[in-house]
């Protein structure tokens, strides 16, 4: 068998026959597309003549139904009914026809021809690749000939490189060219370290797959390359080869999605498949569960494109459908994404068989703290947690990704969590686990070595406080976010600026505004529930009714807010001694007979966060009323949520150096400055 290391280079070098035309960050468009032809033309070179004997009875037929019948006569997934192919057939004249060296002058039509004679699986890919275009572009350029003369030296053929082997071959090219291509790469290009990472968190619990013949299924909504998925049936093929993991991905950039297509094929992955389109507004796996989902979701990117078909299925549909939980601002779609693949969790019924599903997914730092209490990051984090599936998150080391050097974060979710864990969420601070690369690949400058990567998969699974792990219940994350209120306080004064304003809006109640000023005078009056009853009461003797919204434009003309004024009375009730009727705004007066309710200034409206462990009658009564003795909290509008913010929980306080230090320090390097100051002045 071929190394595939010897081959990966061989195809690396023949990429040195684009330069000019191409830069290096653009050798992936056509080394990858032609590796993918020249693989499928050595598996299908056995059977391509009986291919080509059967075609012309199935010629005219549609896809639907010539396709299985000349993919099963090439014995593959597909097939090529071209009469051309890189070496060319023998018809048993022995004489190999239809080679594409044979006409230098007419490479780029034959080309074109051998793609446009594969099976509509396989065009469906080239398309995607639009690689037509490059074939143009390499005709232009004169280098065609050359470039597809030197991959018939590449031999393919599956007894030469085995499935796993060619499938080593393509993601080390995939690998390679990413980085080359290292301004764009981290759209669709998790660095490996990270994809194993995720991959033994994953499965570290799972002795059944590890150790048994077992099928699993593995989801990557977001599969770019198609790298988290191979990686996985890396990990596995290696720690139990009789286990067998089919794996499904989606993804709608057409490049990424050909590459990741051309991946399982190359495999000759039968039961697994790779489709394209957009995941939020074109679930291509609608009704499908699975074991194990993996993702690594684009960074801060808005989803305003996708809005409208988001938000129709969450108001329509609720959790009957993805996104019943909430939606994130429009400015950040991770979250859509954990949501989909919740849907997407097998159910724990053991007397069906079926086991729950886990999934590990990459976020910033986002989605662990934005949002306040009720927004729809909240809410999605309220729903993941109370549901008890969030079960540890990893921080990762900065600088990790070619696209972006901020802080990231691996989330394990699961609806299977181990009896220890129930309840439970680890955090695991693997920021200080990092090498310097030799050579900076965009804003990727570190990686973590097996070792880093080995420690902390130990950690995890030894699920034990230290210094990098630590442990928490579910409700640690968790607050109330309660209102204070205080009352409101007002100062009426009748002046004439303020009566003109009043009357420019309301001149049919003259009579009666005029009324008021003459019998209720112009003193200022600090207690405007004294007043309201006064007015009420000339009305009344004028047989007058205002409209609710013509007394609420009265007192807004007329009063202004005064802090030493008498707070507006709201309600009035005999007390019902109701235990912390004071913390809910209920104050005693006439010795405790009656209780008022005031109304809230919501210019002084504050919040308390306090956390689900704690109460907040006590909270209020120790933290709020002895400072603010007329504030209270309200009840009805306490609105619970969830933040995990990291830093506070792995912070270590480290004290100021003594100032003696600083000052012996500071005199010592006044004394430097002096020495040179003489030497230069002599």
């Amino acid at each position: 068998m071929a190394d595939h290391h010897q081959l990966s280079n061989f195809i690396w070098q023949v990429a040195d026959l684009l330069r000019g035309p191409y830069r290096p960050p653009q050798y992936e468009r056509v080394m990858l597309p032609l590796t993918v032809l020249r693989r499928f033309d050595c598996v299908l070179g056995p059977t391509k003549l009986l291919v080509l004997q059967a075609y012309p009875k199935w010629k005219d037929k549609p896809d639907a139904v010539r396709d299985p019948v000349l993919n099963k006569i090439a014995g593959s997934q597909f097939h090529n009914h071209s009469e051309f192919s890189f070496e060319g057939i023998d018809d048993g004249s022995g004489q190999r026809k239809g080679g594409l060296k044979g006409d230098p002058d007419n490479i780029d039509k034959h080309l074109t021809s051998y793609i446009n004679g594969f099976s509509s699986n396989i065009r469906e890919i080239f398309d995607r690749f639009e690689f037509s275009a490059e074939i143009e572009k390499m005709r232009e350029a004169n280098i065609l000939y050359l470039v597809v003369t030197k991959f018939c030296e590449v031999d393919l053929h599956p007894d030469s490189v085995d499935n796993i082997g060619m499938g080593l071959l393509f993601e080390d090219l995939i690998r390679r060219f990413n980085e080359l291509a290292n301004e764009t790469a981290g759209d669709h290009f998790t660095p490996r370290e990270v994809i194993r990472l995720m991959v033994d968190l994953l499965f570290n619990p799972d002795d059944a797959v590890l150790t048994q013949p077992v099928i699993r299924k593995m989801l990557d909504p977001t599969c770019g390359t198609g790298g988290m998925l191979a990686e996985a049936q890396n990990y596995l093929r290696e720690n139990n080869a009789e286990a067998k993991l089919y794996v499904f991905g989606q993804d709608f950039n057409p490049r990424a999605y050909a590459i990741a297509a051309s991946d399982l094929l190359l495999k000759e992955n039968r039961n697994s498949d790779i489709r394209f389109g957009d995941t939020l507004t074109n679930d291509q796996f609608p009704d499908e569960r699975f074991d194990y989902l993996i993702a690594n979701p684009p960074f801060g990117v808005d989803w305003k494109r996708q809005q409208k078909d988001v938000k129709q299925e969450h108001d329509r549909y609720g959790f009957a459908k993805r996104f019943g939980a909430g939606l994130p601002r429009v400015n950040d779609g991770a979250l859509l994404f954990l949501q989909h693949m919740v849907s997407k969790f097998e159910p724990v019924d053991p007397q069906q068989k079926k086991q729950g599903s886990r999934l590990a997914i990459v976020f910033n730092g986002s989605p662990l703290f934005t949002g306040g209490a009720g927004s729809g990051e909240s809410e999605i984090r309220k729903w993941i947690i109370e549901n008890d599936w969030l079960e540890a998150i990893v921080a990762l080391p900065e600088q990790m990704f070619y696209n972006t050097g901020i802080g990231t974060y691996i989330w394990v979710v699961t609806n299977r969590k181990q009896a220890d864990r129930k309840g439970k969420v680890q955090l695991i601070d693997a920021r200080e686990r990092w090498h310097p690369m030799r050579r900076s690949l965009g804003d990727k400058r570190r990686y973590m070595g097996e070792q880093d990567v080995v420690t902390v998969v130990q950690e995890y699974g030894q699920f034990v406080e230290t210094k990098t792990s630590k442990i928490f219940d579910n409700e640690d994350f968790g607050y109330n976010r309660v209102p204070i209120e205080r009352p409101l306080r007002l100062l009426y004064e009748m002046t004439l600026e303020r009566k003109s304003d009043f009357l420019d809006r309301a001149p049919h109640l003259l009579d009666d505004v005029q009324a008021i000023d003459k019998k209720l005078g112009r003193t200022p009056r600090t207690d405007w529930n004294e007043f309201d009853r006064l007015l009420k009461q000339l009305l009344e003797q004028r047989e007058t009714r205002w409209t609710a919204a013509e007394r609420k434009f009265f007192r807004e003309t007329f009063t202004v807010v005064e802090p030493e004024a008498e707070p507006v009375i709201a309600k009035e009730r005999k007390a019902k001694k109701e235990p912390n009727a004071r913390v809910w705004g209920w104050f005693p007066v006439d010795g405790g007979k009656w209780e008022r309710l005031y109304e809230s200034d919501s210019k002084l409206r504050d919040y308390e966060n306090v956390g689900l462990k704690d109460e907040v009658v006590r909270y209020f009564c120790e933290e709020v009323e002895p400072h603010v003795s007329d504030a209270w909290a309200d009840g009805e509008k306490i609105r619970s949520a969830y933040e995990i913010n990291f830093n506070r929980y792995f912070y270590e306080y480290k004290p100021p150096r003594p100032l003696a230090e600083i000052d012996a320090e500071l005199k010592e390097m006044e004394e430097k400055i002096l020495h040179l100051l003489r030497e230069v002045i002599g």
